[in-house]
């Protein structure tokens, strides 16, 4: 295991004792304890939390519109707040409650202590990723499941991989080195290297991403191939190499946001670092390829794309293609509302440095 601190909920311990959600709790009360900031501790079964949770999530939709993705956007908001507020213990690593999931996480991520509290989506969250590793993923451009620690980003949809996979097979160039930024769950390495170049430098801001791949790769070839480090953008990789990958998130920041996702979420000074960091470490004659999307256009959260703008003003780089892909409209089963999918456009940018 690496000496490296990874991101886990952070458990729970009150000293005064808890109001309790059950079968015979009246629901309204029991939002109306929420919205007064007071937290509920999940008893009796697991499907009372579920329950609650429902229930909540019709009141929200009741009280607040959630058309537009900017609606959206402010019911997560809230939903997030009060679902925080919805509590469930472990005791020896395992839900006090009836009827509940075993969630192999809770002795793996908390071998320190073994009874605790955590939040009722924590443990959904848990219990979703343990599913997801101990199952794994089918990615449609891969030839092996993917095995995605906890809290490492790994792509549900594929749209955009499709478009890489398929630069891949038209690439002629040389295939000594790539360098990966963002590595996530390991999806664009494994690509590149299934397209037969020799080695990957990849980094990653998230610790659980670098974990887990390291995990996940270290008794297999790939471990002589794919090198790992823990940092921002380039990282310690200051050589130049034929090819450099990333997959940004689509979505810049907003106020209203906290606790920013670093995989969904841009910051302003992103894009402008990293094209001054690639600069350096592309060969003369490399490829830069961004796997990018016109999502924040077409739901209005900005009218700005980062890329366009770099190629007009940063006087580093030069288009070389732009491929696009309408991405698959949302399955009729999605919860969410996602009407601008029709619109959508992934892209994939070939720059070259001037």
């Amino acid at each position: 295991m690496l000496d490296i601190k990874i991101n886990k909920p952070t458990p729970f311990i009150f000293k005064q004792p808890l109001k309790v959600f059950n079968s015979s709790t009246d629901v309204k009360q029991a939002i109306k304890t929420l919205e007064a900031g007071k937290p509920l501790l999940i008893t009796a079964f697991y499907s009372n939390g579920l329950l609650l949770l429902k229930a909540l999530d019709v009141h929200l939709k009741t009280t607040l519109t959630h058309t537009t993705f900017k609606e959206q956007r402010a019911y997560r908001s809230a939903y997030h707040k009060l679902s925080n507020l919805i509590l469930i213990e472990v005791t020896d690593h395992q839900l006090t409650v009836k009827k509940a999931p075993a969630i192999g996480w809770l002795k793996v991520l908390y071998p320190e202590t073994s009874s605790f509290i955590l939040t009722f989506v924590q443990i959904q969250g848990l219990n979703s990723s343990w599913q997801w590793y101990s199952k794994g993923v089918v990615i449609p451009v891969l030839r092996n499941k993917i095995h995605p620690y906890y809290g490492a980003y790994f792509p549900t949809r594929f749209d955009h991989l499709i478009l890489f996979d398929k630069w891949l097979a038209r690439y002629k160039g040389p295939k000594k080195s790539a360098i990966d930024v963002g590595v996530g769950s390991g999806v664009l390495s494994f690509q590149i290297l299934k397209h037969g170049f020799q080695n990957v430098f990849a980094t990653d801001t998230n610790p659980n991403a670098i974990v887990g791949l390291t995990e996940s790769i270290k008794d297999t070839k790939l471990s002589r191939k794919i090198e790992l480090d823990y940092a921002s953008l380039f990282g310690k990789w200051d050589k130049q190499t034929e090819l450099i990958v990333f997959n940004p998130p689509w979505l810049p920041t907003s106020n209203d946001i906290k606790n920013i996702d670093e995989a969904m979420y841009y910051n302003a000074t992103l894009f402008p670092e990293f094209f001054e960091q690639a600069k350096k470490r592309l060969l003369p004659n490399g490829k830069l390829v961004i796997l990018f999307s016109n999502l924040a256009q077409i739901v209005e959260v900005t009218t700005e794309h980062p890329i366009e703008k770099e190629l007009a003003e940063g006087g580093r780089f030069q288009l070389s293609n732009c491929y696009k892909k309408s991405v698959k409209l949302a399955s009729k089963n999605t919860k969410r509302q996602q009407n601008w999918r029709a619109l959508e456009i992934v892209e994939l940018w070939e720059l070259n440095g001037k």
